[in-house]
């Protein structure tokens, strides 16, 4: 009897056990359905996303570098990726557009990330690796550079792009400088210095900023757009992560940055009055209004885009990047070539433009994702 009565507690427990695992289990799971941003819920992203991957027989090692812009997206891929493909690992290197550019060149990586496209001397240079082709321009991520702001007691800020260049340009050294408060006339803007951060290597966030001010402001910013910072004065730091924390760390710092760095470090970032019926918001639907109106530049399977900065449309957000995956369109290397192609298909795919919005960028629009998408399927 005593033996039975152990039993019968025994399987008592075990139930309940079970019932309790089951219980949490299921909890997780609500919990990872209803998280939001760019990590939360991301065991569902990983799970769902990666079902949808098409390995094609994937598999050794792919590297890539390039633009730190993308990081926080190619993060996520990635992941969803290799959680998908077992046989393949993929390792992208965040540096800069520029770093990215001269790996892809030298034939060290499968494909390389830059926040501009290829200019003639590069794509001359990529036919070296790219046997019996050359380099192209895919665009793969959209998204708004925001300018992240930290002034302590001032929670929202409107400039236009004069007042933006004369800020970059060292020309308006104060936060109350008459310039930001016509601007800014309900805020109590204090005597404090101004701390402008710019980044420190060759960077398409840099060149897509001046394309911005020369389009906009040319009185005020007399340089040509480029990737090498012109201006003299000013702080420098070395990537888009780098700037972000000096701005999120430094009483009176501005920057310019990818959104999903002010997102995830919760920084304040600038309204742009471009002339529309009111001042637009740095977001990522904002920015995708105005990236739907660009054109495609590029000729042949190059599908390099022509960007409008000057846009007065209401709720285009006017300083966008768009980040662009170089590869060959002829001549891959055999050993990598399946995992450049598995790759960029699911980075192109819907699933994995849905997962830009999630992490504050914009996702390329259909018309163009299409074009991308048949590029991809086509490269050799």
């Amino acid at each position: 009897m005593k033996l039975q009565r152990k039993n019968r507690l025994r399987a008592t427990a075990l139930g309940v056990i079970a019932v309790s695992s089951a219980l949490a289990l299921t909890a997780c799971g609500s919990d990872n359905n209803s998280g939001g941003g760019s990590t939360g819920g991301s065991g569902d992203k990983t799970t769902g996303a990666a079902s949808s991957v098409k390995c094609d027989g994937a598999k050794g090692q792919l590297l890539a570098s390039g633009s730190s812009a993308q990081k926080n997206a190619m993060d996520l891929w990635v992941k969803n990726y290799m959680a998908a493909c077992k046989d393949a690992q993929v390792n992208y290197k965040s540096s800069s557009s520029g770093d990215g550019i001269v790996a892809f060149t030298q034939g060290t990586v499968g494909f390389a990330g830059s926040d501009s496209p290829l200019n003639p001397q590069q794509v001359e240079d990529s036919k070296k690796v790219c046997s019996g082709g050359q380099g192209i321009n895919l665009p793969m991520v959209g998204g708004p550079i925001a300018v992240g702001f930290h002034v302590e007691g001032v929670d929202s800020l409107v400039l236009d792009a004069s007042t933006i260049a004369k800020i970059f340009n060292g020309k308006i050294t104060k936060w109350n400088d008459e310039a930001i408060t016509k601007l800014n006339p309900s805020a109590k803007l204090p005597d404090l210095a101004i701390q402008a951060f710019h980044r420190s290597t060759d960077s398409g966030t840099t060149e897509n900023l001046t394309k911005y001010l020369s389009a906009t402001a040319k009185t005020d910013w007399p340089y040509p757009p480029a990737k090498k910072w012109a201006a003299s004065g000013g702080q420098a730091a070395s990537g888009s992560g780098d700037v972000a924390a000096q701005v999120k760390q430094v009483n009176g710092a501005i920057g310019y940055f990818e959104l999903s760095y002010a997102a995830s470090q919760s920084i304040k970032t600038v309204d742009i009055n471009t002339g529309a019926s009111a001042p637009v918001k740095a977001t990522a639907e904002n920015a995708s209004k105005a990236i739907a109106a660009a054109k495609i530049a590029g000729t042949g399977k190059d599908l390099a885009l022509k960007l409008d900065y000057t846009t007065k449309a209401d709720g285009a957000y006017p300083l966008v990047l768009v980040t662009y995956e170089v590869a060959c369109d002829k001549g891959n290397k055999p050993a990598t070539l399946g995992a450049v192609k598995s790759f960029l298909a699911y980075t192109a795919s819907a699933d994995g433009q849905k997962l830009l919005s999630d992490a504050s960028y914009a996702p390329i629009p259909a018309e163009i994702n299409a074009k991308v998408l048949e590029t991809v399927n086509s490269l050799s």
